[in-house]
C-alpha cells in the first residue's frame, strides 16, 4: 500500500464518525423487529414458533454473503459496497410496513424480508474490515475500528429507546419508517459531502468480468490459508463471535430466571453502556502502546487475553452469584471486555493481509455466525437437561480459552499476502 492510500488525520477522524453512524443505523434496523416482537406477533397473530422462523430468518441470509461481500470490496473499495448496501437496505425498512400490509401472507413476507436484511448487512462488517486496511494507518487501527464498534451498542440503545417510543405513540410501523429514513439520509449526506463522483464510480471493467481477479491483483490464497497465523485468527474469531452471540441470546434470561423482581431495562441496558468506553479506550490503549514502540503483536495479544481471557473469569463469575447487583457488575465487566476484541484479532486480519482483509473477516465471520448457533442451540440444551446456568458460563468460557490459546500460540502481525507465487479464488 503506498503512502498517499491513506487518510491523513482529519479525514480519518471524518470516516471514523461517519462509520461509527453508519453501524449504528446497521443495528438500528437489524433490531426493529425484535424491538416490535410483540406487536408484530399480536398485530399479525403469530405465536412464538412462527415468529422465531421470522427471527431466525435474518441470521441465515447474514451468513450468505459475508465472504462474497468483503471479496468484492478488496476489488473495488469497501466504501462503495458500505454505501450500496445500507441504501437497499435502508429502502427494505422504509418498504416493509407498506408492502406488509399489502399481501396476505404476512409471515412469508416478513421471512423474505428478514432473510433479504440479512444478506444485504452480512456485507458490512467485511467491507468495514476491507476499507480500514487500506485506507487507515496501522498505528491508527485500533482506536478507528474500536470507535467504529461502538456504533453497534450506540444503535442498540438508540433504537431501543427511541423505538420503545415510536411503537407506543404511532405503532410498529413507525419504528420501522424511522430507522430506515435516518439510513438513507445517511447515505445521501456521506455521497454528497465525503466522496467524489470519480469515488462513486463502479469501474466498467470490473463489472464486465464479474468476480474474477486481473492477473495484477490475485492474491496467493493457497498459501495465505497455508499459514499459522492466518487460522490462528480465524480460530480466534470464531471462538469470540459464537461466544458473543451466546451472551445476548442468553443473558436477559438468565437475570429474568434468576432475578424475576428486577427491572427489565437495568440488565437490557447496563452491560452495552458499559461497552462503549470499554470499547473505546481499548483502542486508545492499543495505538499508544504500539506508537510507544512495542511489538505490534505484543499488543494485539495482550487485548485479546483481555478480551477473551479476563472477560471469561468474570463470565464464570456471574454464574456463581445470588446477587442482583455483583450479576449486574459481572455482566458488565465480561460484556464490556469482550470489547478489547476490538483491538484484538479484529484488526489482525488487517495486519496480516490488507489486500484481502475483506474476504478472510468474511470467512471468519460466517464461521463465527454458524458456531454462534450451535453454541446458543448447546447452551439451551445444557439450561434444560442440567437445570443450571453455570454450565452455560463454562461453555463461554471453554470457547474462549480455545480461540485464545490458539492466537497466543500463533498469532502474528506481519503481512503474508505478499508472496511471490500467485493463485486464483
Amino acid at each position: 500500500m503506498i503512502e498517499e492510500n491513506f487518510l491523513s488525520g482529519p479525514e480519518c477522524r471524518v470516516w471514523t464518525l461517519l462509520l461509527l453512524l453508519g453501524t449504528c443505523l446497521l443495528y438500528c434496523a437489524r433490531v426493529t423487529v425484535p424491538i416490535c416482537a410483540v406487536a408484530l406477533s399480536s398485530y399479525f397473530d403469530w405465536d412464538k414458533k412462527q415468529f422465531g422462523v421470522v427471527l431466525s430468518s435474518f441470521f441465515w441470509g447474514y451468513c450468505l454473503t459475508q465472504i462474497i461481500g468483503g471479496h468484492i470490496s478488496d476489488q473495488i473499495g469497501g466504501e462503495k459496497v458500505l454505501l450500496l448496501s445500507a441504501s437497499a437496505w435502508g429502502f427494505l425498512t422504509v418498504l416493509t410496513p407498506l408492502l406488509t400490509h399489502i399481501t396476505s401472507a404476512h409471515l412469508v413476507f416478513m421471512t423474505s424480508s428478514r432473510f433479504l436484511m440479512g444478506l444485504l448487512q452480512g456485507v458490512y462488517f467485511p467491507s468495514l474490515a476491507s476499507l480500514l486496511s487500506q485506507r487507515v494507518r496501522e498505528s491508527e487501527r485500533a482506536f478507528t475500528y474500536s470507535t467504529v464498534g461502538t456504533g453497534s451498542q450506540f444503535g442498540t440503545l438508540l433504537i431501543g429507546g427511541a423505538g420503545s417510543l415510536l411503537l407506543e405513540w404511532y405503532g410498529w410501523e413507525s419504528v420501522f419508517y424511522f430507522s430506515g429514513l435516518l439510513t438513507l439520509l445517511w447515505v445521501y449526506c456521506t455521497c454528497k459531502y465525503l466522496l467524489s463522483e470519480k469515488e462513486l464510480t463502479i469501474p466498467m471493467n470490473y463489472l464486465t468480468r464479474g468476480l474474477s481477479i486481473p492477473k495484477q491483483t490475485k492474491v496467493p490464497w493457497k498459501q495465505l490459508f497455508r499459514k499459522a497465523p492466518i487460522w490462528a485468527v480465524i480460530i480466534a474469531q470464531l471462538s469470540t463471535a459464537s461466544t458473543f452471540f451466546t451472551l445476548l441470546s442468553w443473558l436477559p434470561t438468565f437475570f429474568k430466571e434468576t432475578f424475576p423482581e428486577s427491572k427489565g431495562w437495568v440488565f437490557n441496558v447496563v452491560p452495552w453502556l458499559v461497552a462503549i468506553p470499554t470499547s473505546l479506550f481499548s483502542g486508545f490503549l492499543s495505538d499508544r502502546l504500539i506508537s510507544q514502540g512495542y511489538r505490534t503483536i505484543t499488543i494485539r495479544k495482550f487485548m485479546q487475553v483481555i478480551g477473551s481471557g479476563v472477560s471469561s473469569i468474570f463470565a464464570l463469575c456471574l454464574g456463581q452469584t445470588s446477587s442482583f447487583c455483583k450479576a449486574i457488575v459481572f455482566a458488565s465487566a465480561s460484556v464490556g471486555l469482550q470489547t478489547f476484541n476490538h483491538s484484538g484479532i479484529s484488526v489482525n486480519v488487517q495486519d496480516l493481509a490488507p489486500s484481502c482483509a475483506g474476504l478472510l473477516f468474511g470467512v471468519a465471520n460466517t464461521g463465527g455466525a454458524l458456531l454462534g448457533v450451535i453454541c446458543v442451540y448447546l447452551a439451551g440444551y445444557l439450561i434444560e437437561t442440567t437445570g443450571s446456568w453455570i454450565c452455560v458460563f463454562n461453555l463461554v468460557a471453554a470457547v474462549n480459552s480455545i480461540g485464545l490459546c490458539t492466537f497466543l500460540l500463533f498469532g502474528e502481525a506481519q503481512r503474508v499476502d505478499t508472496d511471490s507465487v500467485y493463485v486464483d479464488l
